[in-house]
């Protein structure tokens, strides 16, 4: 079974900002395209099992992909593909949209990045969708860990600022995007001491070295099995990511640096997250 449990949908020239887009070409040392309609998503997703879908939605930064545009497209293959919805908490009222999303759009999840949305994790208008997600038995993607966008605080993109949630909360499940980068120590030892936080391995791939160093951590604190498949579409491909994992040793040929596992690593590849979100 193959799960990607982060990609992205959106019609970039009119739910992205155009700053966005142009800060975005950060990300890679080679050009980034930013289309991912939803027919280019289902193509990228071919040898894909199980997808989680994301909306997105930042008032800070002039970003709209609306929970009704992604809930239409999971719609479509409701046997593959499953939405995850956003609010942004400068709503007046984003837990009415996040109940809505769950029970009129059938989205299993919730996807909440505090850097891009401004706004501190533990922040009482925070608090109050977290409690919300935890209700309605929605897990959380959390984007916390740094970013491209210029205007993006970083003082609100450390993991270690969820231990609080994760304690609060017990019964929401969550996971930490990129391995919360570049704080994945602070990651490894939350998702250690803390039964209900995760985090994924999408988006890392391509810088090497930083790679190999956040999984050789993560096999030496005996927390693989905690990370689930992602591949942050269309920053990358399902494919590219699990071929650069399974190569994250290739760099230290002719040396004598610890190796990882392989076989934690195609474990990873392999893993059911919706079996342990309780989710699809």
């Amino acid at each position: 079974m193959r799960a990607d449990c982060h990609t992205h949908i959106w019609l970039a020239e009119s739910q992205l900002s155009e700053e966005f887009c142009r800060e975005a070409q950060l990300m890679r040392t080679e050009p980034i395209d930013m289309t991912c309609t939803p027919e280019q998503h289902w193509q990228a997703m071919a040898g894909v099992d199980k997808v989680v879908v994301l909306a997105f939605e930042s008032v800070h930064l002039g970003i709209s992909v609306p929970n009704d545009f992604v809930a239409d497209y999971c719609r479509q293959h409701p046997e593959k593909l499953f939405g995850f919805a956003s609010v942004d908490p400068h709503w007046a009222d984003p837990v009415a949209e996040l109940e809505r999303a769950r029970h009129d759009l059938g989205m299993v999840g919730l996807k909440m990045m505090p850097i891009y949305q401004g706004m501190h994790p533990l922040d009482e208008r925070m608090i109050r969708i977290w409690a919300a997600a935890e209700r309605l038995g929605m897990p959380v993607l959390f984007h916390q860990g740094t970013t491209f966008p210029r205007r993006a605080p970083l003082k609100y993109a450390h993991p270690e600022l969820l231990e609080d949630v994760a304690l609060a909360f017990p019964n929401l499940k969550f996971w930490i995007a990129h391995w919360g980068h570049p704080w994945q120590e602070e990651t490894i030892v939350l998702i250690r001491k803390q039964p209900n936080v995760y985090t994924d391995l999408s988006g890392l791939f391509y810088r090497p070295w930083q790679y190999y160093n956040i999984l050789r951590l993560a096999q030496e604190y005996q927390v693989l099995h905690k990370c689930f498949f992602g591949s942050d579409y269309p920053i990358a491909t399902p494919e590219d990511t699990a071929a650069g994992t399974l190569a994250v040793n290739d760099i230290l040929e002719g040396t004598r640096l610890p190796r990882v596992d392989t076989e934690q690593l195609q474990a990873i590849i392999e893993r059911d997250p919706f079996e342990v979100l309780e989710i699809g």
